[in-house]
């Protein structure tokens, strides 16, 4: 009995310390992979046929199957699509039909429960997108007759303030955002207390439930105080996403969530990176983001999503990208790094940035693969999360920060303009200290001397010093 008992308290302890482990704090340690799930992988891992604007396969089941491809470069914490029950060929899930059911075509409660506890048991977490602005593609206009539990004329916003095609065309009038329609969807009326109630208990109950935190879709389109309701009443991490670069207006939202996607970087980041603005509009990014954000620690920082052409469709240069993904995992915030980025997929605009993963035969060995491996690696290895992040240079072809002992080295010349040399003077480092690249660590490591430390950066490569010891 007594052994028994110690069984149970053992058991409770480590389930406590998972539990715990979900909160913000804890989510800041983590590095995300984003999957669209009817792309990533399929429950027979045989691969389809797939028409990018309509479903093409991918499921719960594919992705539990899958996950040592994500585990190997080293990802804690996976972002999945939305998961209720969509409108016709709603395979992104943000077309909602039905916020009490799973989506059938990517499985049961049963398999995504299964993907939730497959995910624990490596010690990692899930997130799950959620959707409660509007919802999908009514039957006919104003025929609300197939939503569940939407189903009336009252349950959402009518067009009284809006443009005449009842759309949101005026983003900077606030009440034409939150009451007016996205793209023709209705939008639902969250005062309307039947609506919020719903919205409330489901949002939890099929989403929230089943992960340790939620992403949630376009926030800047529903009033305020209904985020800080849902937040409270989930009772789990919360990440929202308002896509809009403007700072002021982005930082506002964190007021009311845990945390926002760090869109005003991500456009920062696509300008510097991309098309080779002065590397020191990153510097004042950086700068005004600790200015204006409630907690930086827990933004979330990305170059690529489902919404945006991928970085190397709008440009092709791999180590321009290789200088975003390494600024991406070791500057202030949750690393997101969306799936694909691993096979160098190009995809352009939504649908063409929504291609299969089955494609690239889930090939370990690729380039960036193993690349993210190495860098997600050091991150977690070096624990940068623990600290600030520390500029130490920066001029318009070189931007150099530190996070505790690590020393992170960008530029946005790509590969081919010439090498670059800088001697940093502004470090934490004594003098004699070694510092070895994380990408070659045996051939490429340099001493501190009196005079700085003096960085080579050839073909435009990044490049990341950890301590040697």
């Amino acid at each position: 009995m007594k052994h028994f008992n110690k069984v149970v308290i053992a058991l409770i302890l480590i389930a406590f310390s998972f539990a715990e482990s979900a909160t913000k704090r804890q989510w800041a340690k983590r590095t995300i992979y984003q999957v669209l799930t009817d792309r990533f992988a399929t429950s027979s891992g045989r691969p389809t046929h797939c028409d990018v604007s309509k479903y093409c396969g991918g499921t719960f089941k594919g992705i539990e199957k899958n996950l040592d491809y994500i585990q190997g470069m080293g990802f804690d914490a996976i972002w999945i699509s939305p998961v209720v029950k969509n409108t016709d060929e709603g395979y992104h899930g943000y077309w909602t039909q039905d916020i009490t059911a799973i989506n059938e075509h990517f499985g049961t409660l049963s398999d995504l429960i299964s993907l939730h506890n497959a995910v624990v048991n490596r010690g990692m977490y899930l997130m799950i997108d959620v959707v409660a602005n509007h919802m999908g593609n009514p039957t006919s206009p104003g025929n609300y007759s197939n939503f569940v539990p939407f189903n009336r004329i009252e349950h959402y916003h009518d067009c009284r303030g809006c443009p005449s095609s009842c759309q949101i065309e005026n983003w900077q009038n606030q009440a034409e955002v939150e009451h007016c329609r996205l793209a023709g969807l209705p939008d639902l009326n969250q005062t309307v207390p039947f609506v919020r109630k719903s919205l409330l208990k489901y949002i939890k109950k099929i989403a929230a439930d089943n992960c340790e935190g939620i992403r949630i879709d376009t926030i800047a389109e529903v009033e305020k105080p209904f985020w800080k309701e849902l937040q409270r009443y989930i009772g789990k991490f919360a990440i929202g996403e308002n896509y809009n670069g403007d700072l002021s207006y982005v930082s506002g939202y964190q007021e009311y969530l845990d945390s926002v996607l760090s869109y005003p970087m991500f456009f920062t980041m696509r300008e510097v990176f991309a098309f080779g603005l002065s590397m020191r509009n990153l510097a004042r990014r950086v700068a005004d983001d600790e200015k204006y954000f409630k907690d930086t620690s827990v933004l979330g920082t990305f170059i690529d999503n489902h919404d945006q052409v991928r970085f190397l469709s709008a440009q092709p240069d791999i180590w321009k990208y290789r200088n975003a993904l390494v600024f991406t995992l070791f500057s202030t915030g949750i690393p997101i790094i969306y799936y694909g980025t691993e096979q160098q997929f190009n995809g352009g605009a939504d649908p063409n940035n929504r291609e299969p993963l089955w494609e690239s035969g889930y090939n370990t060995t690729s380039e960036l693969y193993q690349f993210l491996r190495v860098t997600i690696g050091a991150r977690k290895k070096q624990e940068v999360w623990k600290y600030k992040l520390v500029e130490r240079w920066q001029d318009d072809e070189v931007y150099a920060f530190t996070r505790g002992n690590t020393f992170v080295v960008t530029t946005n010349k790509g590969c081919c303009n010439g090498d670059i040399q800088r001697t940093i003077t502004y470090h934490p480092y004594r003098v004699g200290t070694k510092l070895c690249n994380i990408y070659f660590p045996k051939e490429d490591c340099i001493e501190v001397t009196s005079n700085g430390i003096t960085v080579n950066l050839l073909h435009g490569e990044p490049k990341v010093y950890v301590v040697s010891k």
